[in-house]
This record gives structure tokens, sequence and C-alpha cells, in this order.
């Protein structure tokens, strides 16, 4: 590698992290949480042992739930019950990623919940955060925002990330879970809701699962994994879906890059390396925002079936209701953290698609190209499941995020300010009570607009917002896993 590649890289995952630092800052999450003001304690038995929150802001919060245990590569398992009422009054630690430098802790499988009463049988939604696979933490978003006016007790979940969430180790007995642990994470997660919601206000048969970007993504997933089954009743999808899942082959191609990276040829090396040496390595495979489709589950055909639409197609959804869309031009934000992508060659598409570049044929204007690099990398993925599942005459709503700001179109993420709310001064300030509700009709079991059929009918959200026709996009050349290596 020359001194330009390097440097390159180097500003690559600079731009990305700061990326993740301006969603962190975006949203009013962490300010508020910080502003709350503790006034009297709550005590709550779970079926691990009695846990202590604070009130905040007039509801009950409980932060740093440990929901599982989960010991390197090894599927989680449930916390061992302890004996003293423990403290829930702080957020827990993130999982481990590079934020700059190696932060979080392996014993990270934290939840937080924020209840407006203890009493009644109140839905529940349970927040997935994005991040690439590679970062995030739950703590981020601002369970004030459907809890405190909404009636709807929030959940904010932490799972593990990148290699420890996702790295194959199928070929050591006793780790064939390894590339789908964060899937077992979320649905343990679950599991421990289902358990113990009742004592917390909550109604187990009303539990909405949303993510955005990879955690639209990993809530995905849970359509096609059978441990998920009974665990959840509502999707919302928010610019991700099932193209995350891996195969085989490509899961071992990116554990190669790593063990490249770390100087190791024996993948049981990884059960003893420091943490901080994987985070690191990791962080110079994914070389920036292009590398946040590196890692994501593998079909195995026993946590996470195989051929996912396929597999839809057979097993039709039942009593599952699901919310899902895109941003209009979700690649812009993408285009100004890797400029490569303004200009995007033979390397820079694989970079992205992996051996799917050379599928992405990219026109020569800037308007093109955004709008092609948003459809390859969300809004194919977005249609082909509400096709799928609209076929079923299964209970689907779609929607398309078209509100501009500063003049640019909708990239990604920027739904998010208009759903939970934002401190920042927003385009259209009408539009975010309206987004809101529908969100919050959805989680309570309503119906937001016209369910998807054949019609192609679905919410457009911008000036004006309003229900039409969304046709979506498909190039039946385009494979179901968004990313693939030899």
């Amino acid at each position: 590698m020359n001194l330009v590649d390097s440097h390159r890289q180097q500003q690559d995952v600079r731009d990305f992290f700061n990326f993740m630092n301006m969603l962190r800052t975006l949203f009013p999450a962490l300010a508020l949480l910080i502003q709350c003001t503790i006034s009297t304690a709550q005590t709550v038995k779970t079926t691990r042992g009695y846990i202590q929150g604070t009130e905040e802001q007039g509801i009950f919060v409980f932060k740093g739930i440990p929901y599982a245990s989960a010991a390197r590569f090894k599927a989680p398992t449930p916390r061992p019950i302890w004996k003293d009422t423990l403290s829930c009054t702080a957020f827990g630690p993130v999982a481990p990623q590079f934020d700059g430098k190696v932060v979080g802790e392996e014993d990270c499988l934290r939840l937080n919940l924020y209840t407006p009463g203890l009493k009644g049988k109140k839905p529940v939604v349970v927040w997935v955060h994005g991040g690439g696979m590679t970062g995030g933490t739950g703590m981020w978003m601002n369970g004030h925002a459907f809890a405190d006016h909404d009636s709807i007790i929030t959940i904010t979940i932490n799972y593990r990330l990148g290699a420890l969430g996702f790295l194959y180790l199928n070929d050591i007995p006793g780790y064939e879970t390894a590339p789908n642990n964060a899937v077992l994470d979320l649905i343990a997660s679950l599991q421990w809701i289902k358990e113990n919601i009742a004592a917390f206000g909550g109604d187990p048969g009303k539990i909405t699962v949303m993510g955005e970007s990879a955690g639209a993504k990993l809530s995905s997933v849970l359509l096609v994994a059978p441990g998920a089954k009974g665990k959840y009743r509502q999707l919302v999808l928010e610019s991700g879906g099932v193209n995350c899942i891996r195969d085989t082959t490509t899961a071992r191609a990116i554990r190669q890059r790593l063990m490249d990276t770390l100087g190791i040829t024996d993948p049981k090396q990884f059960l003893t390396l420091p943490v901080q040496d994987i985070i690191a390595a990791q962080a110079k495979v994914l070389k920036g925002a292009s590398g946040t489709n590196y890692f994501g589950p593998m079909a195995d055909d026993k946590i996470v079936y195989s051929d996912a639409y396929n597999w839809l197609r057979k097993h039709p959804l039942k009593n599952v209701r699901v919310l899902l869309g895109s941003n209009q031009a979700e690649a812009l934000l993408f285009m100004n953290i890797d400029k490569r992508l303004y200009h995007p060659d033979v390397t820079v598409l694989r970079d992205w698609f992996g051996k799917n570049g050379d599928l992405v044929q990219v026109p020569s204007d800037t308007a093109g190209i955004v709008q092609t690099l948003s459809r390859i990398m969300y809004q194919l993925h977005t249609y082909r499941l509400a096709n799928v599942l609209g076929a079923q005459q299964a209970d689907v709503w779609l929607y398309s995020f078209e509100q501009h700001s500063h003049g640019k179109p909708a990239t990604h993420g920027q739904e998010l300010a208009y759903i939970w709310g934002s401190n920042q001064p927003l385009e259209n300030p009408a539009l975010q009570p309206k987004i809101h509700a529908d969100w919050v009709n959805f989680i309570k079991g309503k119906n937001p607009w016209t369910k998807y059929d054949s019609r192609k009918l679905g919410m457009i959200y911008g000036e004006p917002t309003h229900e039409g026709k969304i046709p979506g996009y498909e190039d039946p050349n385009y494979p179901a896993m968004g990313f693939l290596l030899d």
C-alpha cells in the first residue's frame, strides 16, 4: 500500500466515525437524559431478581438491565439470578467498538426501559440501534420520545457488534453460533421482555421491534429466524432489510481479512486474543463507511434460514405486521463520507458491494449516481421485501421519506429526527407530529395508512405529505444478499 492509499484509508475511518458522532449529537437523547432529575426510586421484581430504577420526567426509567450473559463467541445465556436488589440507574457498557480508540466491554448485553407506569397492559417498542453492525449503542436514542406522552413502553438494547457478533467460527467445535450471535442477542432480549414486561405495565402480546439502518437489517432477520417466532408482534424497518444476510463464503472471506490484518493463521487464536486487538484490526479491515457492509448474520438454516425471500414466499407471515420504507437519496450521506462514490470505478464498487459491484451500472451524472446507489444500497431490498409480503396479503405498510433538507434530497437517517424529535431545527416542522403519530398508531396496532398490496400504495413524506403509488425498483439480476465475496 502506498502512502496516498494509507492516508485515504485513515481519512475514510475518520470520516465514518465523524458520521457516527453526528448521529449521537443530532438527537436530544444524551443531553435530555443527562439533564433528567432523579426524584424517587422504583423497585420491580424480574425473573432474575429485583432491580431498582428511577423516576425521570414523570415516568419510571431502568437503565443497564442485564438481559443475558455472553461468553466470547458463544450464544447468550440467561443471566445468573442475583440476591440483592440490582441498581439500574445508569447505562451499562457499550459493545466493544472503535470510536477513535477501542471502547466498550464484552459484558454488554443490557437494555434500558422507559415506562409511563407499572400497571396496565401498554404496547412496547424495542429500539435496535444502527451503526453498520460495528458501532452504536441503545443509549443513543431517547426513550422518553414515546414513553412520556404516548403511553408506550420504550426499550433500547445493546447487542454484540462486528467480529464479536458475526465472526465465522463454524470450523471450531462449540462455536457454531458465532456468525449469528447478534441475532441470538436480539432474540434473547425479546425473550427477557416477554417474560418480564408485565411487571413494568406492558403487554407481552404487543411487542414492536423497530430499527434503522443496521438496526432495521438485524430486525428484519427475525422474519427468517425460527427462534424469534412468537417473541414479537410487529416490525418497523427503516432503511434496511434481509439483504444483510451473508453466505458462508462471504463470512469466511471477511474472517480471512481480519486474520491477515492480525497476522494470525489459526482461527482458534480469536478465542484468546485481547478484545482491543480484535477491534483495532477490525477497524483497519473496515476502512471507513464501505466497511459497514462487511459484517452481518449468516444463513445456516438453523438460526437464520437461507434465501430469505424464497423462504418467506413459501411461509406466509402469520400474526406479524410490518411497516417499512426508505429515503429518497439514501446514498448521498455515504457519498459525502466516501468521496470516491461521486466517481465510482470498479474498485470502489467492489469495496461497497463485493462481487455484486460488477452488476452496478452507474451513470455519469451526479443525480443519476445518487439515484442508482440509493436503489442498490437500500431501496431495491425494501421494495423486494414489501412485494414478497404484500403478495401474501400480509399486513404491510410502505413509506418513502422524501422531505428535503437545506435544498438537498432526503438522505440516510434523516427520518429519525422527525420520528423521535430533535433539538435541531427541522426543514418541515409540521411533518414531525404527523410522522410521529403514524408510528405511534402502528405501534398501538392501528392502521397508519392504506395497507400495501398490488396497488402499491404507500405514504410519501415530504411537501406535500400524501398517500400515493410507490412503484419501487427492482433489478432481477441483483442477488438477494447485498454483499458477496469470492
